[in-house]
């Protein structure tokens, strides 16, 4: 049961003008379960994205790369995406990326565009070789059901190990323009992205220039999908795409523009809500926990501090016990590689708790106000450097036996 997030309500889920969405039962991995996915876009669609930093990146994510440079260079837009999970397509060789080009010539064929102007995406199992066929076969019940209000089922569709679909809605007013975004997320493991989530989608109606719609995807990522972790462990299939439909009548197309900003902040915020509903549904997980730290010299040592917390076994583990054995968090602090790091100034803080002042413990902590923090299903974690300005705020959850179950079973 994902933390303190309710499952979303189909009917609140806004079409985007400009998508339609179609999904199959194929029986990639199991039956009876949603595992294909088509977005088809207008062709006034812009699409950009952010991918895996894994050097073992899936084939997928080679081919979306390269299909994203094509059309740049060709002028013709990407025409859909096609998405199939129980099967990551990852560490195939030749194989894979032969197979995931079937994939996209099988789509393209049947939509009538070239196969370049297709994005493929995979998730579930590593080194296995992706059942084409079965994806292919798919094609034709995802294509005869593509309609604009079938986000809810497109959520569900990219599941693995998730226990609930993510997905999210906003319209927001710019410029006196009315806006509409939709967004999927999925991910519950295998969870430290260094670009993006696992997989991710959101599109919106407004039309944006290409150059901007790419400052704007890294901008949401880095605010958000970068901002997560349940395991440490970055995938090889992480893609984040953003897509501007052109059907609105909102237009930017500079990143200088006065409607810029206020579309970026609200990209990235239902960027950050999708990715906060990743940690929330970690594999096993019972508490939510935002690591906060502030007063740092830079966002990279702030980062770099708060993902040593956030990735300690100790620390989660002892969040999962509700065991305010605090100490654990001092530690990771100080292996956390910022070597200058004068610890005599640090402050630690658990929600309205101050448990260490300037590198020891707080003379007034009574261990009863930590275990009464601990106690609660969302916890944020203060970390004060006393260094300067700058701040970074990490999102995980904590560690618990049923995490190793899921993971020892995963492939059964």
């Amino acid at each position: 049961m994902a933390v303190n997030s309710p499952l979303p309500i189909a009917s609140e889920l806004k079409p985007v003008a400009g998508v339609e969405i179609g999904f199959a039962e194929a029986g990639i991995k199991k039956p009876n379960r949603k595992d294909v996915l088509v977005m088809k876009l207008a062709p006034t669609a812009t699409v950009a994205g952010v991918f895996t930093l894994n050097r073992f990146c899936a084939a997928p994510v080679q081919i979306a790369k390269a299909h994203l440079a094509a059309a740049k260079d060709s002028g013709k837009p990407i025409a859909a995406l096609l998405v199939n999970t129980g099967n990551a397509n990852a560490g195939t060789g030749e194989l894979g990326l032969s197979l995931a080009n079937e994939t996209c010539a099988a789509l393209a064929a049947q939509l009538g565009v070239d196969a370049a102007q297709i994005l493929p995406f995979s998730t579930g199992v590593i080194l296995e070789p992706l059942p084409a066929a079965k994806v292919i076969a798919g094609l034709p019940q995802a294509i005869a059901g593509l309609k604009a209000d079938n986000w809810y089922n497109a959520a569900e569709a990219i599941m693995t190990t998730d226990t609930q679909p993510k997905a999210g809605s906003r319209t927001v007013t710019i410029g006196g323009h009315s806006v509409t975004m939709t967004g999927i997320s999925k991910g519950a493991g295998m969870i430290k992205p260094n670009m993006a989530t696992m997989l991710g989608y959101l599109a919106l109606d407004a039309k944006v220039a290409q150059p901007v719609l790419e400052q704007l995807v890294k901008h949401a990522a880095n605010h958000s999908f970068n901002c997560i972790t349940i395991d440490g462990d970055t995938s090889t299939n992480d893609s984040f795409m953003l897509i501007a439909t052109g059907a609105g009548s909102l237009e930017v197309n500079s990143v200088d523009a006065p409607e810029y900003a206020a579309l970026r902040d609200a990209v990235t915020e239902l960027s950050l809500f999708l990715a906060q509903a990743i940690v929330r549904d970690g594999e096993g997980a019972t508490k939510f926990m935002s690591i906060v730290v502030e007063e740092g010299a830079s966002v990279e040592e702030c980062r770099k501090i708060a993902y040593s917390i956030g990735h300690s076994p100790l620390v989660k583990t002892a969040f999962f016990a509700s065991d305010p054995n605090l100490g654990r968090i001092l530690a990771a602090i100080g292996y956390a590689g910022v070597d200058d790091l004068d610890v005599s100034k640090l402050n630690l803080y658990l929600d309205d708790v101050w448990v260490a002042k300037n590198g020891g413990r707080n003379p007034d902590y009574k261990e009863e106000d930590g275990q009464r923090v601990m106690q609660q299903a969302e916890i944020t974690v203060r970390v004060k450097l006393a260094r300067g300005t700058a701040a970074a705020t990490v999102y995980t959850c904590d560690l618990s036996h049923d995490y190793v179950s899921i993971n020892a079973d995963y492939r059964s």
